[in-house]
């Protein structure tokens, strides 16, 4: 199962839900190391190619590109922080300035924009009016012949200066239109520009609280590098525990002569729970193909029966009887509620449904553990956890009776769970 998830570079969710944060810590260094493994085998065969002949080297390309800092009298980088130096005024006031120049310059260009409009308008008005006075005036010039052109004259200075006066007190109208605008303009601006800095400050705290959360994750990176390391010290002392007891040896070899006997097993076979059982040494059949996942209970049951009861799985050692730790298809919930009163270090052990396998479910002082056990090949071992490798389930849970499983919990093995209810949850897988 570990081979095939280190193949694929990829877990199925629910099986990931289904490991410890142990398991999953170690799972995850796994793949770094065989992400690390790939591309160092493809380096090499990279430089292998470059060398052949095979691949034109890499050139870089040189650069007379520099970057020269400013000292300053003290011989290290001048660095001026606005507001802070001598003399400096504070950043708020200097701020609070350019804010209000800039909305000044901008209310006056506008204004002035809006005054050049106007002072045009104006001047065609009275331009185009005083063009049609005068040609009014000099039809009934041509009509009256006998009016005095003195009089006509004074006339026509009289309408000069009425209408000039008309345009002057248009013109100061509009001067003051003009302004009242461009004051209320210049607040306009200033309230614009004000929202705009302290959106800038807005994005200045959001930016803060990305650098705080950066900050978090690179100390969630170095804990998962502590507990990667604790997890490669584990490795080493469960390998050194197992050779130097030599557990694993023995026990296999005892599995392999009790699968000598037929005698013995027909024996066993006659005093399990209810009738029909098959004869435990009786070969696979050869119709049976085990699909790449459990898929139902009926599957998982006829997959423990064609492969688990020949290996005796379930049995205590050297005895025709089911051990008092071993227990059914059943789920998590019910696992924790027949480990909910029992004190730490009782345990039980249950047939998984998300792999081909078992769920150790292990009691804490507060809480629970579950460890799932791959039992996909010819051996017995905790999913990314415990590398060693047992012959039999049993072999690994007496190893675990003595040896923790991981360092960071310290789990032992001490009190197994027997079944509450008749008949008990393996009933089916005995049938």
């Amino acid at each position: 199962m570990l081979q095939q998830i280190l193949h694929d570079m990829y877990i199925d969710p629910e099986l990931l839900a289904e490991l410890s944060d142990v398991q999953k810590h170690i799972l995850f260094y796994k793949m770094r190391e065989e992400q690390l493994r790939r591309w160092r085998e493809r380096e090499a065969w990279d430089a292998l190619a470059q060398a052949e002949g095979l691949r034109p080297s890499k050139v870089k390309r040189a650069s007379n590109k520099h970057i020269q800092w400013l000292l300053g009298a003290d011989g290290e980088v001048w660095v001026w922080v606005m507001g802070e130096g001598p003399g400096d005024k504070p950043y708020e006031e200097i701020s609070e300035e350019l804010i209000a120049e800039r909305a000044r310059l901008q209310a006056q260009r506008e204004a002035e924009e809006l005054w050049r409009q106007k002072e045009a308008e104006i001047t065609k008005k009275f331009r185009d009016a005083l063009a049609n006075e005068k040609a009014r005036i000099l039809a009934e010039k041509w009509k009256v012949e006998t009016e005095d052109r003195k009089a006509a004259k004074i006339l026509e200075e009289r309408i000069h200066e009425e209408f000039k006066r008309k345009e002057e007190e248009e013109r100061k109208q509009g001067e003051e239109q003009i302004r009242l605008q461009e004051e209320q303009r210049a607040k306009e601006l200033y309230w614009t520009l004000k929202q705009a800095q302290l959106h800038c400050q807005d994005s200045e705290k959001e930016e803060r609280e990305w650098e705080e959360q950066l900050r978090r994750s690179k100390a969630a990176d170095e804990e998962r590098s502590r507990r990667a390391q604790r997890a490669r010290d584990e490795y080493r002392r469960h390998s050194l525990r197992a050779i130097q007891k030599g557990t694993v040896a023995g026990l296999s070899s005892m599995f392999q002569e009790l699968g000598q006997s037929h005698e013995q097993e027909a024996r066993l076979h006659h005093q399990l729970p209810g009738t029909g059982l098959p004869s435990p040494l009786t070969g696979p059949d050869r119709t049976w193909e085990r699909p790449l996942r459990p898929l139902s209970r009926e599957v998982i049951v006829r997959w423990f029966k064609e492969e688990q009861l020949p290996r005796r799985a379930g049995f205590e050692r050297n005895t025709k009887s089911i051990a008092p730790w071993f227990h059914g298809i059943i789920s998590r919930e019910n696992a924790e509620d027949l480990l909910e009163n029992m004190t730490e270090g009782a345990f039980l052990v249950r047939v998984s449904e998300k792999i081909w396998g078992y769920t150790l479910s292990y009691r804490l002082q507060r809480g629970f553990k579950h460890f799932l056990v791959d039992a996909s090949g010819d051996f017995y071992s905790f999913l990314g956890v415990d590398p060693n490798r047992h012959a039999t389930l049993t072999d690994l849970i007496d190893f675990h009776k003595e040896e923790i499983i991981t360092v960071s919990g310290g789990e032992l093995l001490q009190e197994p769970c027997g079944q509450r209810d008749s008949p008990p949850d393996y009933h089916l897988l005995f049938e």
